[in-house]
């Protein structure tokens, strides 16, 4: 199997190569503007709906509990269009991003930018449009990752594929947590069409690897299922899943009633978010070195580590959260990198590679979205019965925001952690 034009300075994995940077990065370019988007949509859209146009945290956790859930529904069927282009040619595939792409674009203007509306008229417009924005999210974000996915390789190479898609992503993550508030979401959504059309004519100089046609059977959408190694895999990146999308979901309520530090959101998503990006030569080091599912089971110790002793922290303590803010930062670093790439390594043990990605990819992030539409859905009308809204100050309301944000991940992650070292220890081949 040969790798298609675009790939000067690529040789295809084995023996411990490594992806050429300039081939890395033209890969990975893409996942900038899909993580740019990806922000505003799940975490400063609450905040912004709330805020700016009154919306009740019931009725807001409803609606993007309905528009996630349906829209993680579509993802296995995203899946097969993918592999469908891919196994094509480049060029189908290119023209699936580009209209992909198109779509994501104006839905996210229109989601922001609403008209004036009723009450009942901009929660069915915020559906609506969170529906498209999705739609157009998801069949791009499918896509690149099966694109990445088809390189295939060794433990170490995969995770270079992938740290560079996710290095790129969080990047394009920390642009958006600094953009809206130093320029406003205008400027946001200028930026986020510039990204996605570069991103657009990177890929289609990245490397590709041509494959087989997946077929057209009518029960291929649940093929992964098939496979034990697929459905343990899912469940664990589902629980740590879980466990990372509720703090996302309510950093910047934490940020701005419990810490009182509105002022400094930026700087602490940054923070984060630079971490992360700083982590990954690291985690690199360490996955060529001790295996995928040891430095997985690192990081989650770390971000339980660092995250954890937050509930104590309140007003005057933006010090110590942003030394959370770092700790925990590193440790998403290896969240990102470690499952993804074991997910591929799942793929070709199940004799699937270059031609089945997209399938799997879409039950993927379909278990990502249904993380957090779990977050935003169950967590947020929890707190209003609770008593907790934002601009809160009274003491039971913020404790009940505080062991939300806190204490609940730090379980899950936990309970991933320990189902995770469970199956190392029984298979310790990544």
């Amino acid at each position: 199997m040969s790798v298609a034009s675009g790939t000067a300075g690529v040789s295809m994995p084995h023996g411990g190569q490594t992806l050429h940077w300039g081939a890395g990065g033209r890969y990975g370019l893409l996942g900038a503007a899909l993580a740019f988007v990806a922000l505003p949509l799940y975490v400063v859209l609450p905040g912004h709906y709330a805020s700016q146009f009154g919306m009740s945290l019931a009725s807001l956790g409803a609606v993007l509990l309905a528009a996630r859930l349906l829209d993680a529904v579509v993802d296995p069927w995203l899946g097969r269009w993918v592999d469908s282009s891919l196994a094509r040619s480049r060029a189908a595939g290119l023209r699936l991003a580009t209209t992909a792409a198109l779509v994501l674009g104006a839905g996210f203007i229109a989601l922001f930018f609403p008209p004036t509306l009723s009450p009942a008229g901009l929660l069915l417009w915020c559906a609506g449009t969170l529906v498209v924005t999705y739609l157009g999210y998801s069949t791009l974000s499918v896509l690149h990752q099966a694109w990445g996915a088809r390189l295939g390789g060794d433990a170490s190479y995969r995770a270079q594929v992938v740290s560079w898609r996710e290095g790129f992503a969080l990047a394009g993550v920390l642009t958006a947590s600094v953009l809206p508030s130093l320029l406003g979401l205008p400027a946001t959504a200028v930026a986020l069409l510039v990204f996605l059309a570069v991103g657009l004519l990177s890929l289609s100089q990245a490397p590709y690897r041509a494959g087989a046609a997946a077929g057209d059977a009518p029960g291929d959408w649940r093929l992964p299922w098939r496979s034990r190694d697929f459905r343990v895999l899912l469940m664990l990146y589902m629980t740590n899943g879980i466990a990372s999308a509720i703090p996302a979901t309510l950093v910047l309520f934490f940020i701005r009633d419990r810490l009182q530090a509105g002022h400094l959101e930026a700087v602490f998503l940054g923070l984060y978010f630079a971490s992360a990006a700083v982590s990954f030569a690291l985690w690199l080091r360490l996955i060529a070195r001790f295996g995928l599912s040891a430095c997985w089971l690192a990081g989650m110790a770390l971000a339980m580590a660092s995250f954890g002793w937050a509930a104590w922290l309140g007003p005057g303590d933006a010090a110590l959260f942003a030394c959370v803010c770092v700790g925990s930062g590193f440790a998403l670093g290896a969240d990102l990198a470690a499952p993804n790439a074991m997910l591929t390594g799942v793929i070709q043990r199940a004799g699937h590679g270059q031609s089945q990605e997209g399938r799997y990819v879409g039950w993927w992030t379909a278990a990502t979205k249904l993380n957090l539409a779990l977050a935003a859905g169950l967590v947020l009308p929890a707190l209003a019965q609770l008593g907790y809204q934002p601009g809160a100050r009274d003491a039971q309301a913020l404790q009940a925001l505080t062991w939300a944000y806190c204490a609940l991940p730090c379980l899950l992650k936990l309970l991933a952690a320990a189902a995770l070292w469970l199956r190392w220890r029984r298979s310790s081949s990544e």
